[in-house]
Order: structure tokens, then sequence, then C-alpha cells
């Protein structure tokens, strides 16, 4: 009976040990495993003064702005500003292709930007772009366990206040009209970390006061083809990437096995009323039944001698 017992008592440690750790071993599959991707063709945060800077109306917009999984394609982004340019529709941004991607699975995340031909206006300069560009396009790259990549390209002349300009990289381009104003340009800021990347292609910082009449001086920032994107999770990506593409599922073969062994071994306990030690137990009392043989003999030898 103790031995029946503890074969029992066994068998059920071993099943209780394979539900509990199971669970340890799945990695799941959440949403925030599949990492992050985003995009916009242009972005602005501007502040536009009026009367001598006692009205300001803040221009924070943007345009093709996407999170993945999404893509635009809008070409044009019009604003109205109360007490600007006559109250009239300002056309913050024409282009005659304007695309922003963003898209994730669960090995990368990418996101795109592309514009051709724009050109981009502020308010109280309604015949003068603040900037026209034949192409620019951002590209930010983040595949799991992988270093992300982030690139941005310009193509064909760039115009910045009428004039066109030769922009470096790795500097800041100063562009000024006297009676217009100032605009700085930074290309191709790019940068990335273990898991994440960030692209845009030009950033200009803008100073604007038309013939400084204060009719509506404008300053902030204007983005123009930002890409982001973070990796990921590294393990969701090796998971997967054997094939099946489905979530990972609890590693319990190994485990699940031991279970029906366990039972199979207290069912042989149970009916042989034996245990694992029995073996040694048998080849131990064998050794004594010879040993005691032999010192009989021994015993009956000495006694017929003195005889």
């Amino acid at each position: 009976m103790p031995v029946r017992r503890l074969a029992a008592l066994a068998a059920a440690a071993a099943a209780t040990a394979t539900a509990v750790a199971g669970p340890a071993y799945a990695t799941g599959g959440g949403s925030g495993d599949r990492g992050k991707s985003g995009a916009a063709v242009l972005r602005t945060g501007l502040d536009v003064a009026l009367l001598n800077k006692t009205v300001h109306v803040p221009l924070n917009a943007s345009l093709n702005e996407v999170r993945a999984p999404a893509d635009a394609d809008r070409t044009a982004l019009t604003v109205t500003l109360d007490g600007v340019e006559q109250g009239k529709p300002v056309d913050v941004l024409r282009a005659d292709a304007a695309t922003a991607r963003a898209t994730t699975d669960r090995n990368k995340a990418e996101g795109y930007a592309n514009l051709v031909h724009a050109r981009v206006h502020v308010p109280g300069l309604p015949f003068l772009s603040l900037i026209e560009v034949q192409q620019v396009t951002s590209t930010a790259v983040c595949e799991a366990g992988r270093k992300p990549t982030a690139t941005s390209n310009l193509l064909g002349s760039v115009s910045v206040l009428g004039r066109k300009v030769t922009l470096t990289t790795g500097g800041t381009t100063k562009v000024e009209v006297p009676g217009v104003g100032e605009v700085r340009l930074d290309l191709s800021r790019t940068a990335t970390t273990s898991r994440t990347a960030a692209a845009s292609a030009l950033a200009l910082r803008v100073a604007v006061n038309p013939l400084k009449l204060n009719v509506a001086e404008v300053s902030g920032e204007v983005t123009l083809a930002e890409a982001t994107c973070e990796a990921p999770a590294a393990g969701e990506a090796s998971g997967t990437s054997g094939g099946g593409g489905g979530d990972v599922k609890p590693q319990t073969a190994a485990r699940a096995s031991a279970e029906p062994v366990a039972a199979k071994h207290a069912e042989n306990l149970a009916e042989t009323g034996g245990s694992s030690a029995t073996p040694y137990v048998a080849g131990a009392a064998a050794a004594l039944v010879v040993a005691g043989g032999g010192a009989v003999v021994v015993a009956r030898r000495r006694a017929a001698a003195r005889r």
C-alpha cells in the first residue's frame, strides 16, 4: 500500500508540473509584437501672427499622415485661416503625386513617403512658393533581429522663395530674401536605434514677414516626406520564420509525453506492488543468500575437522 500511494502521488505531481509549466513556453502573438510604422508627405507646425503679433493663428496640419496598415494618395492640402488672405483658402501644398504608405507584419515594419513636383505655400505669400521640389522620397525599414535603416532621397532642383538652391548633406542651408524672410533647410534627417528608424527628406525652419508689413508673419517648421518605423519583437519573428505564419503554440509536447509514462508506471507498480528500486533490493538479497550459504559451508567443514 505505501508503494502504491507513492506511485500515485508521483504521477499526479508529474501531471501538475506539465499543466503549470506549459504556458511559460508560449510566446503569444498580440498586435503589439507586429511593430509600428507611419508616414506623412507634409507636416507643418507654424504660427501665423497678425496685426503686429497681437493675434496668433496656429497652422498645424499634415497631409497623407498614416499609421500602419494604411496608405494615402491625396495631392493637395488647403486650409482656411480666419483673418488671413482676406478669408480665402490657402493652398499649403500642391503636388503632382503625393503618396504615404505604412505596412507591418510579424517580420518587418516599413514607412514610405513620396512627393513629386510639390509646391508649398504659407499665408502672406500667395504668389510665391516657400519651396518647390521635383521629387523627395523617404523610407524607414525595421526588420526583427536586424539593424533598422532610414534613407531619404532628393531628386532634381529645389527652389526656396523663388531662388534655386544647392543643398548639402550633413549641414544647414540658409536662404534669405530681403523684404520677404528667411528659410533654413536641413536635408535628409535620419535617425536609428536598435529597433526604430525615422527619416525626413527636408526640414525647413521658416521666418517670413513679407515686406515687413506685419500683415502675416509666419514662423515655425515644415517637414516634407517623413517616414518612421519600429521593428516587431524578435521572438515573434523567430517563432514564425520557419513557415506557417501562425501564433506560436505552447511547447509542451515533451512534458505531455511524461504524463502517460508516469501513469503507466504507476499502473505497473499498482499491479505488482514493486517499485523502481526492486532490482537493486533483489540483487542485494541474492548477495546475502550467497554469503550466508558460504558461511554455513565453512562452519560445517570446521566442525568436521575437530571431530
